[in-house]
């Protein structure tokens, strides 16, 4: 029994220390004020090949002052899993998954042509098969990361250019997108920004406060117990414990005005705190938090006729607090 038990911990350490040894394709940048790490797109041995989000962009690491900003914030991981995923990312809707039967594809930009398995629902936590993963081309500076996705399929086709760039002298990240319908078919989606914050690695909690640009309404799981809106904030009324969530499919703004891509995310414990901002308008708010990290999820809407390009561009300023 002692023997068996011995053969078992060994086994049990030999895998746990290949997980751990395991290389990714992935970079550094800094611009002498922030450092980052980024995992870059690989259909055979990169970190992220599940079908949800966008493959490019994965923030493992971001460092200013002496302060985290992002980190693994699930349990488990495989590449495969949906969400085993980190940084500010990124995930457009489907599209032609309602007209397609059976067998045949439909489209994720960032991940390529997928397959429709059955009759049911698209579902954004399942995996699908990937057809056409399209090509990708990838070009590190000191202080940026140029992707870029060409698919050609015969029902869509795309370039998709995405820049991870750290603005000199300043501690700004911010990310360049460019979509251009190379297909003969318009493309319209929504994509939103996931923003898996992990401030300090601190549990979420009352030291978490997100600013909103105007004053909010919203409810949703654990919207009274966990959390509250207090005019324009949310703010926290306890610590999470595992497993537990909040949840909001819909932050209103009371006035009708187009609401601005503007928040702010601050842990007081820490004074580490991020400012993010878009060039294009916040088409609907969601928010989702767990034990390890708080996401405001702004989306915005997308729409490239043929032979037609579509830009925007998103900002993140992080900053430490002092006093």
């Amino acid at each position: 029994m002692l023997k068996t038990c011995l053969i078992i911990s060994i086994l049990s350490f030999w895998v746990i220390s290949s997980t751990q040894q395991e290389k990714f394709p992935e970079t550094e940048i800094t611009n002498g004020l922030i450092r980052t790490r980024l995992y870059l797109p690989d259909s055979n041995k990169g970190y992220y090949q599940a079908t949800r989000f966008d493959w490019s962009g994965i923030i493992s690491s971001l460092e200013y002052e002496g302060h985290s900003f992002y980190g693994q914030w699930f349990e488990k991981y495989s590449p495969t899993t949906h969400d085993a995923i980190m940084g500010p990312v990124e995930e457009f809707a489907p599209i032609g998954y309602s007209e397609a039967r059976t067998g045949e594809s439909f489209l994720k930009i960032g991940v390529g042509t997928l397959a429709r398995p059955d009759e049911s629902e698209y579902n954004s936590f399942k995996l699908y098969t990937i057809t056409n993963p399209g090509k990708w081309r990838i070009r590190t500076k000191a202080d940026q990361v140029q992707y870029v996705q060409e698919l050609n399929d015969k029902e869509y086709s795309y370039e998709y250019h995405k820049t991870i760039q750290l603005t000199k002298g300043k501690p700004e990240l911010v990310l360049i997108h460019t979509l251009k319908n190379t297909g003969k078919k318009t493309i319209e989606t929504t994509v939103y920004n996931h923003n898996f914050l992990v401030i300090d690695n601190q549990a979420t909690g009352p030291g978490f406060v997100v600013n909103f640009p105007d004053n909010i309404k919203g409810a949703g799981r654990g919207f009274g117990e966990i959390a509250r809106i207090q005019d324009n904030k949310l703010i926290f009324l306890r610590e999470l414990n595992q497993g537990e969530s909040v949840y909001c499919d819909g932050l209103l703004r009371l006035n009708n005005n187009t609401p601005d891509y503007d928040l702010n995310l601050e842990n007081s414990k820490t004074g580490a705190g991020v400012r993010i901002r878009c060039d294009q308008p916040i088409l609907k708010l969601v928010f989702w938090a767990s034990l390890k990290t708080v996401c405001p999820e702004p989306y915005i809407h997308i729409k490239v006729e043929p032979g037609k390009e579509f830009n925007w561009k998103i900002s993140y300023e992080y900053y430490s607090r002092k006093d």
